[in-house]
């Protein structure tokens, strides 16, 4: 049975790796570090050593078995391009995501620059979506790398978006956007939200918007459930033209 999901842009996640390592603002209160760390030390548990990196071969024909069409979040509780996790283990992830090609794959990372070095090394079926995280104006370098992968879709996700972004969003098909949630977020401000949609409308790039987080567009601590997914007075659900359904 797949791991079902409750985040709003896929429907099951896949881990045939756990655990990272902080590289940037957006990681600083990561929820998967959280989840993860509180069983640390529970023999037999899954997390037992925390967020402690650790490959999951046991698991990378998990995909293989899910007869039902999904979309497959690749790796929520890492990142597949850490710098820890050898090319002939990522290369059998793709392997997985070619052979299981009645799913759509989303890969995400923030470690760009290793993505664009290894992505000639890698076997890229149409079935895999490849995103990059981008939290504020310096890390859209990763944008760059992104664009130079060749990905049947590439995808950004702003999230948590913790400043006003100026996106270059040639080559890009998707667009997801969201706030901070849980202890110590930080509000995201409906200008820095509402700008990244105009520049995705003027560019026709799909748009996502799937949360406010923990404040609401006021900027108001409410929590996560209370705060919403409106947007100027809409819900964004856009997927990338190719896979819209």
């Amino acid at each position: 049975m797949a791991a079902t999901s409750s985040i709003e842009w896929t429907e099951a996640t896949w881990n045939p790796v756990t655990g990272c390592d902080k590289v940037s603002p957006g990681c600083a209160h990561c929820y998967a570090e959280t989840f993860a760390e509180r069983f640390r030390g529970v023999p037999g548990h899954p997390y037992e050593h925390g967020f402690d990196l650790m490959l999951r071969p046991e698991r990378l024909e998990l995909p293989l078995r899910w007869k039902q069409p999904k979309m497959i979040f690749v790796n929520s509780m890492s990142d597949l391009f850490h710098e820890a996790v050898p090319l002939a283990f990522i290369q059998s992830v793709f392997a997985t995501m070619r052979r299981a090609d009645w799913h759509q794959f989303q890969v995400l990372t923030k470690r760009s620059a290793r993505l664009r070095e290894l992505a000639p090394r890698l076997d890229w079926p149409d079935n895999v979506w490849m995103g990059v995280s981008v939290e504020n104006q310096r890390w859209t370098r990763r944008v760059d790398d992104l664009r130079a992968v060749p990905a049947a879709i590439r995808f950004l996700s702003v999230e948590p978006l913790l400043g006003p972004l100026c996106l270059d969003l040639r080559g890009i098909d998707w667009v997801i956007v969201g706030g901070e949630s849980g202890p110590g977020a930080r509000p995201m401000r409906a200008d820095w939200a509402t700008s990244v949609r105009d520049q995705c409308i003027a560019a026709g790039v799909a748009f996502f918007f799937k949360q406010w987080g923990a404040h609401d567009e006021a900027g108001v601590r409410r929590g996560k459930k209370a705060a919403g997914r409106v947007l100027g007075g809409a819900v964004w659900d856009e997927l990338p033209r190719r896979v819209a359904r």
